[in-house]
């Protein structure tokens, strides 16, 4: 990547910690980038497509990577198992980031596009997951696949992290509540 990409990017990033959507403007990113807005839409053409690049990079930087791995396993149990530390070690190194960038995406209609996009692939792996597990779990796949989804969403991380206290206690707990609600 550019160092020009780059720098915007980190900008990006930096004025979403600080201040969410009122820090983030096109015009804003070009003066912390120290570039243009014309750069800017050079390198990204559209808000939208600088969202997805900087979300791309958030997941790259937190190890999604690893879920190529975790979905190649031919251990139904070990794909479970990665597919669950996969996002809960996302979610609890992005934790702050998220919820912001979450909490953006119920007022903004191009965060909330690339929210749900990620939210689809996580909706597709937790559907190979399910189909992985066969028999192992009880109940109609599909429920079996949304409640998947919902207990490695963002938002049960998050809430689970307020119930418990912190963010090691989130991580430890949620792979036994996940097993419980999927195989009664």
């Amino acid at each position: 990547m550019g160092r020009t990409k780059a720098a915007v990017l980190s900008a990006a990033r930096e004025q979403l910690e600080a201040g969410g959507i009122r820090e983030f403007s096109m015009e804003s990113l070009a003066k912390a980038g120290g570039v243009t807005r014309q750069t800017i839409h050079n390198l990204f053409g559209t808000r939208t497509v600088l969202l997805e690049t900087l979300f791309d990079q958030i997941a790259r930087d937190a190890g999604m990577e690893r879920m190529r791995e975790v979905m190649m396993s031919r251990d139904a149990e070990e794909m479970l198992d990665g597919f669950i530390a996969v996002f809960s070690n996302f979610w609890a190194k992005n934790r702050l980031l998220l919820k912001r960038i979450h909490g953006i995406a119920a007022v903004d209609p191009e965060f909330g596009e690339a929210i749900g996009a990620r939210n689809q692939r996580r909706q597709m792996g937790a559907t190979r997951v399910i189909e992985r597990l066969g028999d192992a779990v009880q109940g109609p796949k599909s429920e079996l696949i949304g409640c998947l989804v919902a207990l490695t969403s963002f938002e049960f991380f998050d809430a689970l992290v307020e119930a418990l206290g912190t963010v090691e206690a989130a991580e430890s707990q949620l792979p036994g509540l996940i097993r419980r609600a999927l195989k009664g």
